[in-house]
């Protein structure tokens, strides 16, 4: 073996630690998700009778039906079903218009200085640090006053209103890091504003688009306080819905139809995590150094 691949037995020691170390932490979050599944596909019976992590004997999609909006195939019930596509239909707007609006404010605080730009970076900062509740007041008598009360582009508003701080700081961090170089002669051979943004600035963003995707999708699909304050009946997202499925009183608890929702309200935002998350690291880090 090679001199420089060579590990002492210390070294090898330390790395079988590390990762015994993260397999420990991993395990740990595992567990609960586990013991979600395997409840999510259990009849009552076994629930009652069986331990928490023991196997289904049984196994059975009746509760994950039933949570989605079906008794049994075909046979239409009361479910998540209606307030997953609202959490959808919010989601989706929401998340690229906060999006696209960051990726231009940080492109002008970074490559389009003007006076005062400073203080009004450091001004719109003062969003990632303002709690959801201060704003409940004064965006509900905003929403009054144009008319989008208890709808859903009225959440699709806050969420799209709330974001711009933390999708301007992302794109403003990364772009710092963008050689202003290319923007001067881009500017040289007469191309404006809007051309530099499409043609230059876009295409080299993907790592801190999927990052402020990924955050944002976040944010929004999982946010309680804004759809309980600003949504009613039909147009409530998922989490709302979730959390009145849950603490609905009936005669028998059915913890099986409980977890499959919980597991269904979580899909979307593990799928996001899984097909992007690979970008979230190296998006953050960027401009880390410079600006």
């Amino acid at each position: 073996m090679p001199e420089a691949i060579r590990q002492s037995p210390s070294e090898v020691a330390h790395r079988i630690f590390i990762y015994g170390v993260l397999l420990l932490f991993a395990v740990y979050f595992l567990v609960p998700f586990f013991v979600m599944f395997i409840t999510s596909i259990k009849t009552m019976d076994e629930i009652r009778t069986g331990t928490l992590i023991a196997l289904p004997r049984q196994p059975t999609l009746e509760p994950w039906l039933k949570a989605w909006g079906y008794a049994t195939i075909g046979v239409t019930n009361e479910g998540i079903q209606g307030f997953f596509w609202n959490s959808i239909r919010m989601v989706i707007p929401a998340v690229l218009i906060s999006t696209f609006i960051g990726a231009l404010n940080g492109y002008v605080l970074s490559k389009w200085r003007f006076k005062g730009s400073d203080t009004f970076f450091a001004m719109l900062l003062l969003g990632c640090f303002i709690p959801f509740q201060v704003i409940l007041l004064p965006m509900a008598r905003t929403l009054g006053f144009l008319g989008l009360s208890e709808s859903m582009w009225g959440l699709v508003l806050v969420h799209t209103v709330y974001g711009l701080a933390f999708t301007t700081l992302f794109f403003r961090n990364y772009y710092v890091a963008v050689p202003s170089e290319l923007v001067n002669a881009a500017r040289i051979d007469g191309a404006g504003f809007f051309r530099i943004f499409w043609r230059i600035m876009l295409p080299i963003s993907i790592p801190i688009f999927m990052v402020t995707i990924i955050w944002q999708t976040t944010q929004i699909w999982n946010d309680f306080l804004f759809g309980v304050c600003f949504s009613t009946g039909e147009t409530q997202p998922i989490t709302v819905a979730l959390n009145n499925l849950v603490n609905t009183s009936s005669a028998v608890k059915e913890y099986n139809v409980d977890m499959a929702a919980a597991i269904i309200a979580a899909l979307p935002t593990l799928f996001v995590y899984f097909v992007a998350g690979k970008y979230f690291v190296r998006g953050l880090t960027a401009g880390a150094v410079k600006g």
